[in-house]
């Protein structure tokens, strides 16, 4: 297959980029770059290389912060990528739940979670994305993964069974690989041309995200504050800072968004209290629509999703990025024993190992996150009492608490080596 002749970007470390590579990656967030590592660390001899369209740096300028629950830091450990996280790392040493309407003088605490899944091992940190996108970037590079930004796949055809994919770049380039990987987010164009529909459903509410600067310390210290119109979140920061995730019907999120800061800030010390002393904003606030969205299939023939292309679900249980990492963990030790046994990388029945193992625990996901945004982003009194008297009963025993602690730092049920922190 003829390819272009264009000069393609340099890496500074690691082999040269291949023209055509085993496995091409499009999207450069954290999961499309978490699987490339994964599978480079795994096979260095696997050649690797992702596009993304957006301009070089733009990921610097990323102000957001997530939640990177324990087994990711436990493949990020074994990536090789964690130490050089620990000092950007806030550790969330406690979480505590409440049930309230915004204008409540109090808001009585119903449940409360110890921040520790086992002695020195807490159930998640807090990262800023910049920090987490910088690593996983430094360890693609070492890997010899080639990253050519402001460049998008546009088509791409399996022109022969059994042969390679035949792609075109944005920029015109043809290149072929034996595996494209869709991380390109969930609005993803690659999982439309690959003809993989979709269940989605609009919540009608919008997620605002911001960095806030406060007097007093959080002590590690996360909390939920389940409103009318949706969670509110304060996840806590290195310093005295603090990110939120506040979730507000879509109206009054634009008006908050459009009107003065004096407005936004009244509103926001309603929900976030004066207990951290003075707040104010860091920053830029970003807002984002809110859904559910799960693709039917996660695999074709020599295409995979992962991420956001494959599901993209409420910020409720702050689970999102970490199935995204569940599926880059998962899909690599696909690739890589599949490697290992001479088999096709990006043969239909390889990839439908990777789709049966990720899609149950995914769609289950969905579904409980749908279930909790539904039930909890009202004011109906009568099931606000109910699910209150739920909260009360579930802090009354360990056992169902530990359950939960276990889920949401990613360590239940079968898991991919590498979230075990073991090796492929």
């Amino acid at each position: 297959m003829a390819t272009a002749t264009r000069k393609k970007p340099a890496t500074k470390r690691g082999k040269k980029e291949t023209a055509n590579p085993d496995i091409l990656i499009a999207g450069a967030g954290y999961v499309g770059l978490a699987t490339a590592a994964a599978i480079a660390h795994a096979a260095p001899h696997l050649s690797i290389r992702i596009v993304d369209p957006a301009p070089e740096g733009v990921w610097k300028k990323d102000g957001r912060a997530s939640a990177i629950a324990a087994a990711a830091s436990r493949m990020l450990t074994e990536l090789g990528c964690w130490d050089r996280l620990l000092e950007d790392a806030e550790p969330i040493r406690e979480m505590v739940v409440t049930d309230s309407k915004t204008g409540d003088p109090t808001r009585p605490v119903f449940l409360t979670f110890d921040g520790e899944v086992q002695p020195g091992e807490a159930f998640a940190h807090m990262l800023p994305n910049a920090a987490l996108n910088g690593a996983l970037r430094e360890k693609c590079a070492e890997a010899g993964v080639t990253i050519s930004q402001g460049v998008a796949v546009s088509g791409f055809a399996e022109e022969t069974p059994g042969a390679p994919l035949s792609v075109t770049l944005s920029d015109g380039e043809q290149v072929s690989a034996r595996l494209l990987i869709a991380a390109d987010g969930v609005k993803s164009a690659l999982r439309g041309l690959a003809g993989i529909k979709t269940v989605h459903w609009d919540y009608g509410q919008v997620g605002i995200v911001a960095t806030i600067a406060h007097e007093r310390p959080h002590e590690g210290r996360a909390e939920e504050h389940f409103l009318p119109a949706g969670p509110f979140a304060i996840l806590p920061l290195k310093g005295n800072r603090s990110s939120i995730v506040w979730t507000e019907t879509k109206e009054t999120a634009e008006r908050l968004l459009a009107g003065d800061d004096f407005t936004f800030d009244f509103e926001l010390e309603k929900r976030f209290g004066l207990k951290l002393g003075e707040i104010r904003v860091e920053g830029q606030k970003r807002a984002f629509p809110l859904g559910l969205t799960l693709a039917r299939d996660y695999v074709k023939p020599r295409f995979a999703l992962v991420g956001d292309a494959a599901h993209g679900i409420h910020p409720i249980a702050g689970q999102g990025l970490n199935l995204g990492f569940k599926d880059a963990a998962a899909l690599a030790e696909t690739v890589v024993e599949a490697d290992r046994l001479g088999l096709d990388i990006g043969a239909l029945d390889v990839l439908q190992r990777y789709e049966r193992w990720r899609r149950f625990d995914t769609w289950q996901m969905g579904v409980t996150t749908d279930v909790l945004n539904r039930m909890f982003s009202n004011d109906f009194t009568p099931l606000r009492a109910v699910r209150d008297i739920g909260l009360g009963l579930v802090d009354r025993m360990p056992g169902m608490k530990n359950f939960f602690i276990s889920q949401a730092a990613g360590l239940s049920g079968p898991s991919p080596r590498l979230l075990r922190g073991e090796p492929i």
